[in-house]
């Protein structure tokens, strides 16, 4: 009780609680935090001396995903904060594990699209993919893009959430194998080393895949479900 008092009185500082409010103890917020502190700072850091200066969280943008991916920056390696590699390119998340287990290779860029909200459906959670990549001891030298999601367990240099998804047309369904992807996470970028010529090309040569699921509720979601940026939120038909 003492700590959780402590990190209030720190939240109070920041002008985010309404301290005036009265609670079931019979005080304000105010009073139930007056005089807590903090006993060791190396477990609840101070306003003044944040773990760090910048949030677990960056969103991305680029020519790789315009609307935005994100990335938990507080769980990626130092040396894959920026990070040029190749791309290795599948359509689904079995497909990906298979080939990590088979032999990807440090540098790489491992993409995994058509697991979004509409093409899942249901943007699937991609743990496995980045489990296998630290588990091959590929976390310092490896990336993972999807237009799938992760969990809060995701360690290493995975970014997902990439909008427009695969199965709308979004960039990262015109990505080929051996493209070049940079990942930028300070400057907030990702980007692939295509022309903008060559990406039209290659969206006017693209089609749209045949749903995985035809029937059910889960169809009528993949037809109503918005983009990952915008929430996955379902849409009126």
């Amino acid at each position: 009780a003492g700590g959780i008092r402590a990190v209030m009185a720190e939240i109070a500082k920041l002008g985010f609680l309404h301290t005036d409010c009265l609670t079931v103890t019979g005080k304000t917020v105010g009073e139930n935090i007056a005089g807590a502190k903090i006993k060791n700072e190396e477990i609840i850091h101070t306003i003044e001396r944040p773990v760090s200066k910048e949030g677990g969280i960056a969103v991305l943008k680029g020519n790789l995903a315009p609307e935005g991916s994100v990335v938990k920056r507080s769980a990626v390696a130092a040396e894959m904060m920026h990070h040029k590699g190749t791309a290795r390119v599948f359509d689904c998340e079995e497909d990906a594990l298979s080939a990590i287990y088979g032999g990807i290779k440090a540098g790489e860029v491992v993409v995994i699209r058509y697991e979004g909200p509409r093409g899942g459906p249901g943007m699937r959670e991609m743990l496995n993919p980045t489990s296998a990549i630290m588990g091959s001891g590929l976390g310092s030298s490896v990336a993972l893009i999807t237009d799938g999601r992760f969990s809060g367990a995701t360690r290493g240099a995975a970014i997902g959430h990439v909008s427009p998804e695969a199965a709308v047309g979004g960039p990262i369904a015109l990505l080929e194998e051996g493209d070049l992807i940079e990942i930028d996470i300070p400057a907030n970028r990702i980007l692939v080393d295509v022309s903008d010529e060559e990406l039209a090309r290659r969206r006017a040569a693209w089609k749209p895949r045949t749903p995985r699921v035809t029937t059910g509720y889960l169809a009528r979601y993949a037809k109503q479900v918005s983009s990952g940026c915008t929430g996955a939120v379902l849409r009126p038909l």
